[in-house]
C-alpha cells in the first residue's frame, strides 16, 4: 500500500474526528441550554481548541498554519497611514462623494425638466 494514499486516509479521518468534535460540541452547547453558559463557553472553547490541533495535525491543517504565518509575516510589512493622511483621504472622499452627489442631483433635474418639455407636461 502506498504511504501516500495511507497519509492521505489517515488526514481525512483526522479532519472528519475534528469536525465531528466540534459539531458535538456545539450541539451539546445548545443541548443544555439550562447549565451554566460559563461552563458551556469554556467547554465550547475547549473542546474546539482540541479540535484545531486535532486539524493542525494533517497536511492541510500544516499548510494552513504555514499560511497564516506567512500572511503575519506580510502584514508586518505593510507600511500603514498616519492619522493625518488617513484623515485627509477620508476628506477628499467625502469631498468627492458630496461632489458626485450634487452633479448628479442637477443631472436628474436637467433630465426631468427636459423630459417635461419635451412630453409637453411642465407649465
Amino acid at each position: 500500500m502506498n504511504t501516500e494514499t495511507l497519509a492521505s486516509g489517515l488526514d481525512t479521518v483526522k479532519l472528519a474526528v475534528a469536525l465531528m468534535l466540534l459539531g458535538g460540541a456545539v450541539f451539546a452547547f445548545y443541548w443544555y441550554a439550562d447549565q451554566s453558559l460559563l461552563m458551556r463557553v469554556l467547554g465550547l472553547l475547549g473542546v474546539a481548541a482540541v479540535s484545531i490541533l486535532i486539524a493542525s495535525q494533517t497536511a492541510l491543517g500544516r499548510s494552513t498554519w504555514s499560511f497564516i504565518g506567512s500572511t503575519r509575516t506580510e502584514v508586518r510589512k505593510v507600511v500603514w497611514p498616519t492619522r493625518a493622511e488617513t484623515t485627509q483621504t477620508a476628506l477628499a472622499v467625502l469631498f468627492v462623494v458630496v461632489l458626485m452627489g450634487v452633479v448628479l442631483w442637477l443631472l436628474d433635474m436637467f433630465l426631468l425638466w427636459a423630459i417635461r418639455l419635451l412630453t409637453g407636461q411642465g407649465g
